[in-house]
């Protein structure tokens, strides 16, 4: 009887196991050594694919990112509710995958679907009115945003025993002990809350841009 065959070794099969060791152990179990013991191959067959770990990590990265959507800059959505969607659609990517969002921090680099959603914002911002070094800050602070609320838990770094906050320190923090209980609804709760007033204070600025063409 023949053996059976084992999967041929491909880009998108290196990418998927790459991504899969990242979310469940962290960055720093990523190695070209571990990854071929996960594919059960062997270290060099991945360089026929990869030319450095730092090329996984890229692949790996846009994966992530060719998950938001970016719809809303082509369908006609007002500019406003177009960065609300595409944020919330943005960081949900990212905390699906928290684990790689210091290296996807790093800019988009060359990597293909970094590039599209940072053409799409750009132009939807252009579109709308806004003018191009303006809409090159939007991009920016959009990611700086999005990005800075995936790396971490606020809530989540509070520690559930109440003797911690001690009244005579931290007279507002009797309910601090709480926090991590309901970490996800409180962060939720915090970004959508600054996504709105980011998204509202650009629309102020926005019609000082428009006055000032007028």
């Amino acid at each position: 009887m023949a053996r059976p065959r084992k999967p041929l070794l491909s880009r998108d099969r290196i990418v998927t196991a790459a991504l899969a060791l990242i979310d469940a152990e962290g960055l720093a179990a990523l190695s070209t050594r571990r990854l071929a013991a996960e594919l059960g191959v062997s270290g060099p067959s991945l360089y026929n694919h990869f030319a450095t770990k730092e090329a996984i990590l890229d692949a790996a990265a846009d994966t992530v990112i060719a998950q938001v959507d970016l719809s809303m800059f082509s369908d006609g959505r007002d500019w406003r509710e177009a960065l609300h969607d595409w944020g919330r659609s943005y960081r949900a990517a990212l905390t699906d995958h928290p684990h790689i969002v210091p290296f996807l921090a790093t800019g988009p680099g060359l990597r293909p679907a970094g590039l599209r959603m940072a053409d799409a914002v750009f132009g939807g911002m252009v579109e709308a009115g806004w003018p191009a070094a303006h809409a090159t800050r939007i991009g920016a602070l959009m990611r700086y945003f999005v990005t800075g609320s995936a790396l971490g838990s606020f809530a989540g770094g509070f520690v559930g025993d109440a003797e911690a906050y001690d009244p005579a320190d931290y007279p507002h923090l009797g309910q601090a002990h709480l926090l991590a209980r309901h970490q996800q609804r409180v962060d939720n709760a915090a970004f959508d809350t600054g996504l709105r007033a980011l998204v509202d204070g650009l629309a102020l600025q926005y019609r000082q841009v428009a006055n000032a063409d007028a």
